[in-house]
């Protein structure tokens, strides 16, 4: 099946199957400790839309420099400092944006998916814009990227090419692919 038949199903799949619920904190908290993540590491994070699992719920138990996307000039994806006290505007996609521009490198990269396989490669909406930003932050530092979904959005082989990135982990309401 093409990514567009596998990305439409999965869409339609969470929009169904969708419940208001936040990433488990005890599996996030057992990433942190595993890769020594202290108070000082930078997020990377990203505002739910479209029936996405919730990130940014469980972040407020943590003490962290937050940032969110922005998606930019030539479709160029970057992350911006951002705390729970500031408020946000509509970005180019409607999606809320910080209103603050203080470019942020991610330490740890929480990525949200449309699907993923036992692999731990995922899909997205089609764009790139998070294998793009993996790639050039893979460039500058050493990341940890953990991809956000729900258990019914995994699928047993997704279709991948050479510009797909696998992630470290993907974290479920249920459980961790290590």
């Amino acid at each position: 099946m093409s990514k567009n038949k596998v990305r439409k199903k999965l869409l339609i799949l969470r929009k169904k199957n969708y419940k208001p619920i936040v990433v488990n904190f005890r599996l996030l908290e057992k990433i942190l400790k595993k890769n020594n993540f202290s108070k000082n590491k930078k997020i990377g994070a990203y505002y739910p839309i479209n029936f996405e699992i919730n990130c940014l719920e469980s972040l407020k138990k943590i003490r962290n420099i937050i940032s969110l996307p922005i998606i930019g000039k030539n479709n160029q994806m970057d992350f911006f400092e951002w705390s729970f006290l500031e408020p946000l505007k509509i970005g180019k996609f409607g999606i809320p944006e910080p209103n603050k521009l203080k470019k942020i490198y991610p330490d740890i990269l929480f990525v949200p998916m449309v699907g993923f396989d036992k692999h731990k490669y995922r899909i997205g909406y089609g764009g790139g814009y998070y294998d793009r930003y993996i790639n050039k932050l893979l460039k500058i530092k050493k990341i940890l990227t953990v991809g956000l979904a729900f258990s019914f959005q995994e699928v047993k082989k997704l279709p991948i090419n050479n510009y797909d990135k696998k992630l470290d982990y993907i974290l479920t309401e249920k459980n961790l692919i290590e």
